[in-house]
């Protein structure tokens, strides 16, 4: 089986997750509403900020699904106001953003009109591990006690 894309390097192996994720990141790009802003607000710490003027805290709901934080927003007909002029739909969102591992939504909070979703991340920690070497028969099977090779 051929592999095609982004990651199609044999040098690139495991990577398969990488080029699902771009692909899920263009296609969340294209949504439009609500427009959002993205903050740095301090060493490791990010804000999203989405503009979702109309909504109630309980039309409101932010999930964390895969490394993928959602938010889908859904309001409801009132049945019982006639409209002269209909300028201001009632409507359905879902908006993505895939989270990099490690990062953590630490709360979010609704201030007029604006949703704001805090997120920590996180400082890499450097890892360094010794691999150590096993010694195979195969290596050793052939040679004589005089060689010296």
């Amino acid at each position: 089986m051929n592999r095609s894309g982004y990651f199609n390097s044999p040098f690139l192996l495991g990577f398969d997750h990488l080029e699902r994720l771009l692909e899920r990141t263009a296609k969340a790009a294209s949504e439009g509403y609500p427009p959002y802003n993205v903050e740095e607000i301090g060493s490791g710490r990010l804000r999203i900020v989405l503009a979702v003027a109309g909504f109630t805290q309980e039309e409101l709901e932010i999930t964390l699904e895969d490394n993928q934080l959602v938010v889908r927003g859904g309001q409801t007909e009132s049945a019982d106001k006639t409209f002269l002029h209909r300028g201001i739909a009632a409507r359905q969102f879902q908006r993505s953003f895939v989270l990099a591992d490690g990062i953590e939504v630490t709360g979010a909070e609704l201030e007029n009109g604006l949703l704001s979703i805090e997120l920590a991340r996180p400082k890499p920690e450097k890892v360094t591990r010794k691999i150590d070497i096993k010694g195979g028969s195969a290596i050793t099977a052939g040679r004589t006690e005089g060689d010296r090779r």
